[in-house]
């Protein structure tokens, strides 16, 4: 796991309050919302959003800093989707797939530094539905 999941809440209980203020207004940072597998109560979260070439077919590619075993990851990957608030619009995600991906392909340079720095090789990759 590439970031310590002691970071990760302490980040769930502080710092992703304020981002979700601020990632409507920036070029990166989607907020994402998912429904609990169990809970069925609906969560948002602040993801760092790629757009990925995809035959056409429009991708959105999320690095999964602390893994692929987190709620919200294993939320999505249950049903099947989720909703993405990203630049101004609401899209419909479908087709979850976890990808391993060493290269970090489709990265900006300096994000792919900081994900090879961090250790982060798996992804989150979803078909736009609109």
């Amino acid at each position: 796991m590439p970031i310590p999941m002691a970071v990760a809440r302490a980040n769930r209980a502080v710092l992703n309050r304020v981002v979700r203020r601020v990632a409507p207004r920036t070029r990166s940072l989607g907020l994402l919302t998912h429904r609990g597998r169990r809970s069925g109560r609906e969560f948002t979260i602040p993801v760092n959003v790629f757009e990925v070439e995809s035959g056409g077919a429009g991708r959105i590619r999320l690095a999964l800093t602390y893994g692929p075993g987190t709620d919200w990851v294993r939320n999505v990957l249950a049903a099947g989707g989720c909703t993405l608030r990203f630049r101004g619009r609401t899209l419909e995600l479908t087709d979850p797939r976890l990808v391993h991906d060493p290269t970090r392909a489709g990265m900006p340079p300096f994000v792919r530094f900081a994900l090879a720095r961090l250790g982060v090789e798996e992804f989150l990759d979803l078909t736009v539905v609109r």
